[in-house]
């Protein structure tokens, strides 16, 4: 005959020298002994056999696992981690990144019962998480109570069996904060439902397409996350098709679309698109670019842009015609051909940055070219795309360089005579610079010919710069400056910077006599990265700025 008793766990008496202080295994031991005695006394002195059914050894059993705890809790006490408060514990986990945290967390809830307590009832600590194991999902799901959730989704390589992104359940869904996904265009169609849900908590989108074997790229549904996507503040595409159905986008900030665009897309969807995001900060379009134009005319207005990034072999200007660029913003764009005319507007009333750009930088690096236009309250940047060589002069016979006051070559020699007739127009010239060019053997076009009666190049000139490791061309410039001394247009700067010191005290002094103020310099690798301080010292002035 089975019967219910119990039985009381002997306490411990700190007093009592019999046993053993308690904190290590054999403590426990004692315990577990101690009350296995005590209930077959209890049983013997009621005449009943010590034969007990199995609840009542499992309520034992439970008992004895829970003094087990108890005394590995009490063990860790004196630890110094433990003197911790709990509020402090569970901040550590914030100074993790959160690709590192979510590998550690669980670790760390498994130290012991306090710390298991401690980061579990933390909600925060459980929302960042890559979906790829149904169990884990659970559990993330659980803890994080009702905080948004971030989700990383890998499946490149398609569809998974029993994929736990489509056990989440759709109040889940809904505290989506950010989404990074990539995908197979089967597995897009296979989460379609799933992410037609609306999700109102949603910020941040990332979403990368993974071609198909027979090359086709995931077509992104209008319908995604119920096609409102009016929350987001980022919104990145690659790899993914789309026309940019989406409106009332006025919390996105950061918007990239990177090999996406549908196929005979127009300028009109993205102006569109642009017109219910007004206050976007940063937009990429990288191979993206629409195959034909909007309607003339139509400008749209981004009044918080910063950068603007436009690359592939569609011309820029197809786009730039269409937006009024405020004062400040940077503009990047590709330069699939080598007419520069095909890739910016017809007219830059509208790149308020750039309506009066003062100053051009060109930079030959064969055999890629970089043309940059920089206003007084921003720029525009030009790569070439493919194998492009020509020089500089071919490059800025096609600007309005009339206004412009400074210029800089980079790694190209121009020869004088196409350098002085692309010099001629630029009679605001204040600045010109020479980095990283084998030779200045083009800065003679600088030189008047006394027995000339064509005209002096940039007659307004007042600094020279020029990065050199050759001492003849410390002799190029004197000569030059001596020249142009002599017709009273002097330089008022020279900046001569070297990797070492490349000008004896005898050339300096000479160069002296026609300029005002001679800058020497050296470059220095301070970093080791590559990067140089440029570092300009003339007897008791010193100087440095940034490359």
């Amino acid at each position: 005959m089975a019967i219910r008793t119990s039985c009381q766990i002997p306490t411990m008496s700190t007093s009592n020298t019999d046993s053993p202080r308690l904190g290590g295994g054999s403590s426990v031991s004692y315990l577990l002994r101690a009350a296995k005695k005590e209930l077959e006394t209890l049983l013997l002195s009621r005449g009943i056999a010590t034969t007990v059914d199995s609840e009542e050894i499992s309520a034992v059993e439970r008992d004895a696992l829970e003094l087990l705890r108890l005394s590995r809790c009490w063990k860790n006490r004196p630890a110094p981690i433990s003197r911790l408060p709990p509020e402090v514990l569970a901040l550590i986990p914030d100074f993790l990144e959160e690709k590192s945290r979510e590998d550690i967390i669980i670790p760390l809830s498994h130290v012991c019962r306090s710390w298991r307590e401690i980061f579990t009832s933390r909600s925060s600590l459980w929302t960042n998480f890559r979906c790829v194991d149904a169990e884990k999902t659970r559990v993330y799901l659980q803890r994080s109570k009702s905080s948004p959730i971030s989700l990383w989704l890998k499946r490149n390589e398609g569809p998974i069996s029993d994929d736990p992104f489509l056990q989440i359940p759709s109040h889940a869904i809904s505290r989506l904060e950010y989404l990074d996904l990539l995908t197979t265009p089967e597995y897009l169609n296979k989460i379609s439902d799933h992410l037609s849900l609306p999700t109102p908590c949603l910020q941040d989108l990332c979403i990368t397409g993974v071609p198909d074997f027979a090359g086709a790229i995931p077509l992104l549904p209008p319908t995604i996350f119920n096609g409102d996507l009016s929350t987001l503040r980022l919104l990145h595409l690659r790899y993914i098709h789309t026309d940019l159905p989406w409106r009332n986008m006025l919390n996105l900030r950061s918007f990239s679309l990177r090999y996406g665009a549908w196929p005979g897309i127009s300028v009109e969807k993205f102006l569109d698109f642009f017109e219910s995001a007004p206050h976007l900060r940063c937009v990429e379009l990288s191979f993206a670019t629409p195959t034909f134009g909007g309607q003339p005319g139509r400008l749209v207005s981004l009044p918080h842009l910063k950068i603007l990034h436009i690359s592939g072999f569609q011309p820029s200007s197809l786009i730039l015609e269409h937006l009024l660029v405020p004062v400040g913003a940077q503009i990047t764009t590709s330069l699939p051909s080598s007419r520069i005319v095909d890739h910016l507007p017809r007219s830059y009333d509208n790149l308020r940055n750039l309506s009066n750009f003062t100053a051009i930088s060109v930079e030959i690096r064969s055999p890629h070219v970089t043309i940059k236009l920089i206003g007084p309250n921003g720029q525009v940047c030009m790569n070439s795309l493919i194998d492009i060589l020509h020089s500089p002069s071919y490059y800025l016979a096609q600007l309005d360089t009339s206004k412009i006051e400074g210029l800089e070559i980079f790694d190209s020699d121009p020869t004088s005579e196409d350098f002085y007739q692309a010099l001629l127009p630029m009679k605001n010239l204040r600045t010109l610079t020479f980095s990283l060019c084998e030779s200045i053997y083009s800065i003679l076009a600088l030189n008047p010919d006394p027995n000339s009666t064509n005209p002096i190049a940039c007659p307004n000139l007042e600094r020279l710069v020029i990065y050199t490791d050759d001492r003849a061309d410390v002799k190029s410039v004197t000569k030059v400056a001596a020249a142009r001394a002599s017709k009273g247009v002097p330089f008022k700067t020279v900046g001569i910077i070297g990797r070492e010191e490349i000008a004896s005290a005898e050339a300096v002094a000479d160069l002296r006599k026609y300029v005002l103020d001679v800058e020497l310099g050296v470059e220095i690798d301070v970093a080791g990265d590559g990067g140089f301080w440029r570092v300009f010292s003339d007897r008791c002035k010193l100087t440095s700025e940034l490359v």
